[in-house]
């Protein structure tokens, strides 16, 4: 396997590096980088809220026995996630639109939408400087939703936990 590169120069991490960063030609991208793991740091705080909050009004519902009410908080929760994510996608689309990415504001919201959850359908001309932009939108996308998956997880174990009290309901365990 290693014998398919001796034949090859390959070229050091900063020599790669300073390549791509030239062929870029556009220091707003480091800006955009910066924000996207910001906007990351946000999501994480978000969905640690609403497991949190999930998780106590579970606590006090189960204690009470009111087990529908936490099926209804875990239900609020999911929409919660959802408006989150909506709203990201909605402030790359600002982001995209402040960057004069594209000609149109629809074009640049379905472009936003399609990299951040990876879909990829459009078929979208980006100039040289933007060309790693979809990398971009879309790893923070792909982080951003393995969070909230693994917060639903989380209280989903939490309810079905209800069923079997030997688990501990915040382990996620009891599929």
């Amino acid at each position: 396997m290693f014998s398919l590169f001796k034949n090859t120069d390959l070229p050091s991490f900063s020599t790669l590096f300073n390549e791509i960063n030239a062929d870029m030609g556009n220091g707003q991208i480091w800006v955009v980088v910066v924000f996207a793991c910001l906007m990351l740091a946000v999501h994480a705080v978000a969905v640690l809220g609403i497991a949190g909050t999930f998780h106590a009004i579970d606590q006090v519902m189960t204690r009470r026995r009111i087990l529908g009410a936490s099926f209804l908080s875990y239900f609020i929760a999911i929409l919660l996630v959802i408006a989150i994510h909506l709203s990201e996608i909605v402030i790359w689309t600002y982001i995209c639109v402040a960057l004069k990415v594209f000609p149109t504001n629809p074009q640049t919201f379905y472009f936003a939408g399609e990299m951040y959850t990876t879909v990829g359908y459009g078929d979208y001309k980006l100039s040289e400087q933007w060309r790693i932009l979809p990398i971009i939108i879309s790893f923070s996308g792909i982080f951003a939703v393995s969070m909230s998956g693994a917060a639903l997880y989380t209280m989903m174990g939490a309810l079905l936990g209800h069923n079997n009290q030997n688990q501990n309901p915040r382990s996620g365990s009891g599929f």
